[in-house]
Order: structure tokens, then sequence, then C-alpha cells
């Protein structure tokens, strides 16, 4: 019998954990979490309270740890968190994390530590019933197609409210410090539940083979299937949660709805393996080291 609850939230994607404690977690009960994990994509837990050390070793129970990010400086002291401070611009577009480099995060994992008392919810889609979502013709075409992702774009803009002008400039010049362009198939399968997905978000800025005004209106076209209502569960956050969602097969987003108000998360990212599509094929760099400085799975890359 589960010593704990899975309580589903959406029809489609995403659950909230109830009746754990994350920094004691038997080996039994992980495995659970973790199967939960693949079946709802995304998991939510109130009230944790953790440190940036629980934090870190309950990510790293789903393997080894990536760098905060490839360019981005982390938390002082602490070189696998990455703040994520409305201070320093809000990331208010659909992403998948860190999709520019050939071996993109298995799992994230956000931790609030403060919350605006309205707005600043996290929204989280599932690319898999996305894909479910094509016509048959759709599907056929973008089981074939592969993108090119870069971080070399305006990823996070500036923003009227909140975010201090000075930061913002600041964290786009680390953002941008260094260039990754990696090819990945549109449609990517899950190496764990052999799902098919829309493997895109914001980073995918062009279709191989395709001139860029056509590229971008066929990933739109997609992207649109992934943003579907039906297909996006949204967590309103209470200081002390932790989400995690399995970073292979969802969508995020920001709304940048909250003002002035501060909010400020961490998040710790576990390593993940080469995408490969439909036929197989794994994803290839274009432009761009290995990133073994940021993720330990670039070694087998």
């Amino acid at each position: 019998m589960s010593e704990f609850e899975v309580r589903k939230v959406g029809g489609r994607i995403g659950a909230e954990v109830v009746g754990v404690d994350l920094r004691e977690l038997p080996a039994n009960v992980f495995a659970e979490i973790h199967a939960a994990l693949l079946e709802h994509k995304v998991l939510g837990f109130r009230g944790q309270e953790l440190t940036d050390a629980d934090q870190l070793a309950f990510a790293a129970r789903f393997g080894p740890l990536t760098g905060a990010h490839p360019t981005v400086p982390s938390v002082e002291g602490q070189p696998q968190v990455l703040p994520v401070d409305s201070e320093s611009g809000r990331a208010n577009q659909w992403h998948t994390d860190v999709t520019f480099v050939q071996s993109p995060p298995k799992v994230s994992t956000l931790r609030s530590l403060v919350v605006p008392p309205h707005g600043g919810n996290t929204l989280i889609a599932n690319t898999a019933t996305a894909y479910r979502d094509l016509p048959e013709e759709l599907r056929l075409f973008a089981d074939r197609l592969w993108a090119v992702h870069t971080n070399d774009y305006d990823y996070v803009k500036p923003t009227d409210t909140g975010a201090d002008p000075d930061k913002v400039a600041e964290h786009r010049r680390a953002f941008l410090s260094r260039t990754w362009k990696t090819a990945h198939p549109v449609v990517r399968v899950h190496p764990e539940s052999e799902e098919r997905n829309l493997f895109i978000g914001g980073f995918a800025q062009s279709i191989v083979g395709l001139s860029s005004r056509e590229g971008r209106a066929i990933l739109d076209i997609f992207q649109s299937y992934v943003t579907r209502p039906e297909n996006v569960f949204r967590w309103a956050w209470a200081p002390g949660d932790l989400v995690l969602f399995d970073n292979r097969i969802t969508q995020h987003y920001a709304p940048d709805d909250y003002g002035d108000l501060p909010r400020r998360l961490h998040r710790v990212t576990v390593a993940g393996d080469v995408p490969a599509g439909v036929d197989g094929r794994r994803s290839y760099r274009v432009e761009g080291d290995d990133a073994a400085h940021y993720t330990p799975a670039a070694t087998a890359a």
C-alpha cells in the first residue's frame, strides 16, 4: 500500500503529492514518486520548507546533477543552484530548460523562497498529449523534422515592473557570453516511457533545411498545440513549495502578472541524455562546445 497520496490535478498533466517529507524518503517511496512523475509529468509538494542542501539531495536521487546553468551565475557558494529572481528579468516565454545544449536536463526542481501574494504562478505543458493532438498528417510531418535550438535570442526580456535594469543587462550579458546551437528532433522519444512528444519551445528558433520564415511558421503551428489549455497545469506558489517536472516531455512558462512584487525561486536540475528521434538518430551540435563544464552527461554525448 502506498505511504502517500497522489492527487491528480489536471485531466492530462499534473498531480499534487501529499503525505511525504522529501528529506526522508525510503527507497520504495522514492520509486513510487519516480513512477508518478513519469505518469503525470509534473508533481507539486506543498510546505516542504527545504534548504538548498535538501533540494540538492532530493534532486540527486534522480541522477547526477548539472551545474546551475551553462552561463548564468549560481547562488553564491552553491554551484548547482540557479537563482530565479524577478529582479534579474522574467522569462515569460514557453520553454524547456537548456535545450540549446546537446544533453538538456532530465528533471528540473523549483523551490519557492519568496512569492507574490497573487500572480507569479508557473504553467507547465504536456508535450506528449500535444503531439497526440496533432492530425495524422502533421504527426507524420513532425516525425521527420529537426529544429535548431540556441540561446542566442532575446529569451529574458526587459520589463517595466519589478526588474532592476542593471541586473537585467548583467543577466543578459552572462546568458549570451557563450553561444550554443544544437539540432534536436522535433519529435523526441522519451527514453523511459517511450512516449513521443513535441520537443520544441522557445529555444527552438529554426527548422533544419527550411528558411527562417518557413521554419518559424511551422514551429508556431506545433507550439499552438503545446499551449492548448487542456495540456497545461498551473501551480500557484506558496513559500516552501517544491515542484518537480520531467524536462524531457514538458514546457513551462512563468506569467509576468505580479507587478513590482518580488519573486524568488531556486532551481536544481538533473543531467539528461542526448535526445533521440523517431528514427533513432540523436541530437547533434551545430555550434559551441559539448558543455562539459555544465553537465556530466556531455562525456557520453
